[in-house]
């Protein structure tokens, strides 16, 4: 320990970082879990799945799921103050396969992600001409379909169910230049690419030096997407038919309550709107300092990530009304989740308001600042979790930002598939199977039965209790041992149960050999959970209980070893 160069080395490793304060890390991970998913498929789901009704399954999920599960992930980070992999090594070093998948999936997220960011910053370019070009047709890329809408009798006459709007053309045909198929990729489409590049050099330098970065740049990207869906929701409630939109939107079915398929998407919804499964809840709960109360920040994070759900809602559905209401249709023929709403249906809607141009940049500034938190943590995950598997080699100075630059330009060189002309259905593989639902479920089950039944719920609750002075209620112990795994479970199966082969636009099927590397990109991510526990197994010293539970046996609360 005398020795010189031993300190010289230490002095090299840089501390890991937590977050300044605890108003930081609310944003970072209200930035992270409030994205596209809360504008774009929420208020879609809740129209389709019995409106107001919807709501109902919405909130068993969040209570019995997605709240317990957040605290759970939140928690685990904090303890541990280590990343997604590495937290398994002081509470299960058995299930450290679950971190892997986790990454893994993360990985494949962050390939296909920053596409859509791509694709909105386009988009936000267009939306400064002096008219907007997917307002009307006589383009070089429109069809003979196209049928210009504001050269209609929009109160006497409806549209002709024939005809494309210049919205889906331009979208189609002239950003995507879409292909027949998977099999014909065509040219790179440049705009796009240089797009993409742009977004990677922004996520790059934003979250280049770790916390110290990103705990700066959230106090923007976190908050201002919230004035843009306040100025978009004010601007739609004043329009002609908003309200007629909004019935539609909250109009509750109470029958379609009894459809399994209603409950399954409440799940979906829930998992992948509250980012519990993957990992990234627990890397940024281990910037937390121990003592943070993370119980009292769980609730307010999950209480206004189902609030902004809600209130996007009101924004898509106002304009939604007021569009059916000029086509004079309805609700049904212009609603859309997705990129569909995003890229078609809202811009469309956007070109027929006074001062076009205005509401499109708003919306679009909206949309890249909610898709760029998320694909800031998606890498964070990532990075963080590579650097605590060997913190001596890469917690030097300048390793972490090299680290980034050569993970991005790996992202990047694999996303150009998805930016050629049939990159579209690319991507769509991407979001089908390498960031598979059924793989959420998986991982967030098995992590509540290995963290409620083998390091124990009660003991869980010692530590929560240590951290943040206040003791959970005995309903969290009954979900991580009981309730969630059950949910889990049976939405696993009901997904497993209800797979069908990928279509694109439900007329294009997709080649056989693409669901077989589909399915392997899914096995790719999941099989780490049974590879790392028989390797464990077979090289783990000491008993079964003692590589299942911890290195050495004992589990460290404030001042104490139990």
């Amino acid at each position: 320990m005398n020795n010189p160069s031993f300190h010289i080395i230490l002095k090299k490793i840089e501390e890991r970082g937590q977050w300044n304060s605890n108003i930081e890390f609310l944003l970072v991970v209200a930035g992270n879990i409030v994205g596209l998913g809360n504008v774009w498929r929420f208020p879609y789901l809740c129209y389709r799945n019995g409106g107001g009704a919807f709501l109902v399954p919405y909130v068993v999920v969040v209570v019995t799921c997605g709240i317990p599960l957040f605290l759970l992930e939140i928690a685990m980070g904090q303890y541990t103050q280590q990343a997604s992999i590495t937290c398994w090594h002081k509470l299960c070093p058995i299930a450290e396969g679950i971190g892997y998948t986790g990454v893994i999936m993360r990985v494949y997220n962050c390939m296909s992600y920053v596409i859509i960011l791509a694709w909105a910053l386009l988009y936000l370019c267009f939306s400064f001409y002096a008219k907007l070009p997917w307002a009307s047709c006589g383009h070089t890329w429109n069809t003979e379909n196209c049928e210009d809408f504001d050269a209609l009798n929009k109160y006497n006459q409806t549209i002709n169910t024939n005809s494309t709007s210049p919205a889906t053309e331009f979208w189609e045909r002239r950003v995507l230049a879409i292909s027949g198929g998977i099999e014909e990729l065509g040219s790179v489409r440049w705009e796009i690419l240089l797009c993409a590049i742009a977004m990677w050099v922004i996520c790059y330098f934003c979250i280049w030096k770790g916390v110290k970065s990103t705990g700066k740049v959230v106090y923007f990207t976190a908050t201002f997407p919230y004035v843009m869906l306040l100025v978009l929701l004010i601007r739609g409630l004043t329009l002609p038919g908003a309200l007629q939109g909004i019935v539609y939107y909250l109009k509750p079915d109470l029958t379609l309550l009894l459809e399994p398929q209603v409950w399954m998407e409440a799940v979906t919804q829930v998992f992948f709107s509250f980012s519990v499964g993957g990992g990234v809840l627990v890397s940024l709960g281990s910037y937390n300092p121990y003592n943070t109360n993370c119980y009292r920040n769980c609730f307010w994070l999950c209480l206004l990530n189902a609030g902004t759900s809600l209130v996007a809602g009101f924004a898509v559905f106002s304009v939604l009304g007021f569009m059916a209401h000029e086509y004079n249709v309805g609700i049904a023929e212009v609603a859309e989740s997705g990129p569909g709403l995003a890229f078609i249906a809202y811009p469309q809607a956007v070109a027929m308001m006074p001062l076009p141009q205005l509401w499109a940049i708003c919306f679009f500034i909206m949309i890249i600042l909610l898709g760029l938190d998320s694909q800031f943590f998606m890498i964070e995950v990532v990075i963080v979790s590579v650097i605590d598997l060997v913190p001596t080699v890469l917690r030097r100075p300048g390793r972490r930002e090299l680290l980034l630059l050569v993970f991005s330009l790996f992202c990047f060189s694999i996303s150009i598939l998805m930016i050629t002309e049939g990159g579209i259905y690319v991507l769509q593989v991407f979001d089908y199977y390498g960031i598979n639902g059924s793989s959420v479920l998986f991982l967030s089950g098995l992590q509540c039965l290995i963290m409620g039944w083998i390091f124990g719920a009660e003991r869980m609750c010692d530590i929560i209790e240590d951290m943040a002075g206040v003791r959970p209620s005995r309903f969290f112990s009954l979900c991580w041992r009981y309730l969630t795994p059950l949910v889990c479970t049976a939405s696993l199966i009901g997904s497993l149960a209800n797979y069908k082969p990928l279509t694109f636009n439900r007329t294009y099927t997709y080649p056989g050999w693409v669901n077989v590397l589909g399915w392997m990109m899914t096995l790719s991510s999941g099989l780490a959970v049974p590879v790392l526990v028989v390797y464990l197994l077979c090289t783990g010293k000491g008993s079964l209980k003692q590589v299942s539970l911890s290195f050495d046996g004992t589990y460290t609360v404030g001042q104490k070893s139990i």
